[in-house]
Order: structure tokens, then sequence, then C-alpha cells
């Protein structure tokens, strides 16, 4: 799994930390590494203009999943996205463009109407995991899901806001994202 992570976030978030320790006891493969450079990120801290760059941030993900592919080590492995925030549009629009190569796609509170027309290409099985007290961002996925014409599914998470932080919120999102994942390799 590579992890896309969202804006104001990076390799070091606890929850994509979580969240990854939760698919590596299944003895799914994560990496988890920074879109934006160091320069970059501390430009798009001041501007915030590189945040909802999503072409930019899904071409950086290709980039990834090319090198993974091209990798002794790891060119065998089957490759799937886990994207939160922005991150979710961006690893929408990545598998959009990569067609079946991505096994399967899960977004955690996830933006991905942010992904426009790629949704309607993406190929992969994607599921789309928000919670139940992320009022807006539940109907931007609704709305999504409607626009996906691949296998696909909307869990919504009960008493979880934005980021997941609710005793148990984050637990039953990292087993909704482990099920798809096992259930797609």
């Amino acid at each position: 799994m590579i992890f896309a992570h969202g804006s104001g976030s990076s390799r070091y978030s606890p929850r994509n930390q979580y969240v990854a320790k939760v698919l590596q006891e299944e003895n799914l493969a994560t990496l988890l590494m920074d879109l934006f450079t160091l320069s970059e990120e501390t430009e798009d801290s001041s501007t915030r203009e590189l945040r909802f760059n999503i072409p930019f941030l899904a071409e950086r993900l290709m980039h990834v999943t090319e090198w993974i592919e091209r990798c002794e080590e790891t060119r065998l492995f089957e490759i799937a996205y886990f994207g939160a925030s922005t991150g979710a549009a961006a690893a929408l629009m990545a598998a959009a463009e990569k067609g079946d190569k991505i096994k399967a796609v899960v977004s955690r509170g996830g933006r991905p109407d942010l992904a426009g027309s790629s949704l309607s290409k993406v190929k992969s099985p994607t599921l789309l995991i928000v919670g139940g007290n992320d009022y807006g961002v539940i109907e931007l996925n609704e709305q999504a899901l409607a626009l996906l014409q691949c296998e696909k599914k909307l869990e919504i998470v009960a008493r979880a806001t934005h980021l997941f932080e609710e005793e148990g919120t984050l637990e039953e999102a990292a087993r909704l994202a482990k099920l798809w994942f096992l259930s797609h390799f």
C-alpha cells in the first residue's frame, strides 16, 4: 500500500502510521512517504498553493508507483493506494491513470471530489471511509461515489469527525481498510 497523506500531514502522521501497522500485521507491505520536498512543504505552509494541486500530487504518486514497479525488491508486489484528505483525490487521480495496475484504493476522511473527471476513469475497487460527524465531507463522498464506475463502497464511521480522533473510530477505519485490501489481493 502506498500512502498519500493530505495537506498539513506527513509520513509521520500517527493516524497513517497506525493504519500502516494494522496492514503490516496482515503481511501487507506499506510505504509512507511525503509527496512534497522540504522546500515545497515550506512554500506550501505559507502560500497553501500546492496542497490543492491534485494533478501535481497525483503525478508524484505515479512516480513513486513507477519506482516500485522498477525496483528489484518490489517489482512483483501488487500495488494499492491509501489516501487521506487531499491525498485521497491524488490517489484516485493516479489510479485512473495507472488503470488495472492499482489493485484497490481506500480513502479515509478524503476529498475524492477533488479528483474531478478522473473519478469516472478509475478501474480500481474503491472504498470511501468518512466520519459520521464529518458534515459536508459526507456529501462530497456521496457525490464522488456516484461518479465512480468501478466496484465501490461508502462506509460511514459513526461518531467520527474528519481526523478520526474519537475513541475507536480510527481503529474502525483501519479495520475497514484492511478488509477491503485483503478482499482485493
